[in-house]
């Protein structure tokens, strides 16, 4: 479904992605992870359109994506929500998910409408009872707690009905049991939507547990792929990331 072909990224003379290769399947999920600096956010950044390759190439079935802007990259299937919540603090959560839809449907002045279209409100409906939002649809995205906020970012991109969903750091600045509510909204989504979902994560303990498959960067570079167990014990691995601890507790 997404297929990435020796992608190259270089700022100055550091390479932010040193000739990656790899090839996301149709409703696989997938964790990457790597240390500070590994080139993680630089990757979706490429993936979306923010940020331009030296040189590579970046496939959904079959259709190059590089060169096209982060809308026309959205509109081909490919959703991304962010580690700090990309949202509209004024709006409530139900304006917020009709602004959206209205403009990807390129509807101006939806907001406007005293009854929205029917097809605009049951995709806004549909997302929020997803996310767990419904209940706080009167709500402006301001007053959200932070775990709220992400997920009404995450919202936003699965509106637009993306083949491909990118997670930057979903669990980023939360509490042990905030982080594990919203794995368990993550991993509800992908099990119903069958979409591909691909995330970065520093919690190990929440990567080993739910990504059936791991992608390692470390200096721009693909250091191992695998499963939960091959990278747990991959030497590189141990040596450059997760020191002997995950080690240690997959023996």
């Amino acid at each position: 479904m997404l297929e990435v072909q020796n992608l190259c990224k270089s700022f100055g003379g550091v390479k932010a992605a040193d000739d990656i290769t790899l090839n996301f399947t149709d409703g696989s999920l997938t964790a990457v992870i790597g240390p500070n600096g590994a080139g993680k956010s630089t990757f979706f950044n490429l993936i979306t359109g923010a940020l331009k390759p030296d040189s590579g190439r970046i496939l959904l079935d079959g259709v190059d994506m590089v060169g096209r802007s982060p809308p026309d990259i959205a509109r081909h299937g490919i959703g991304r929500a962010f580690q700090v919540a990309s949202i509209f603090p004024s709006l409530t959560v139900h304006e917020t998910m009709l602004a959206a839809v209205g403009a990807d449907q390129r509807r101006a002045g939806i907001l406007h409408r005293r009854f929205p279209l029917a097809e605009t409100r049951d995709r806004a409906e549909y997302a929020m009872e997803l996310l767990g939002l419904a209940n706080k649809r009167n709500r402006t995205a301001a007053t959200l707690s932070h775990g709220d906020q992400k997920l009404l970012d995450i919202a936003l991109a699965l509106v637009l009905d993306p083949q491909l969903l990118l997670l930057d750091e979903p669990t980023a600045g939360m509490g042990t049991e905030e982080r594990w509510r919203m794995i368990d909204k993550v991993r509800e989504l992908w099990e119903r939507e069958k979409i591909s979902v691909v995330f970065i994560e520093h919690d190990m303990d929440i990567v080993f547990k739910i990504a059936p498959e791991i992608v390692v960067l470390c200096y721009g570079r693909i250091l191992a792929t695998g499963t939960p167990d091959a990278i747990r014990q991959n030497p590189a691995v141990i040596e450059a990331y997760l020191g002997t601890d995950h080690h240690a507790e997959a023996i």
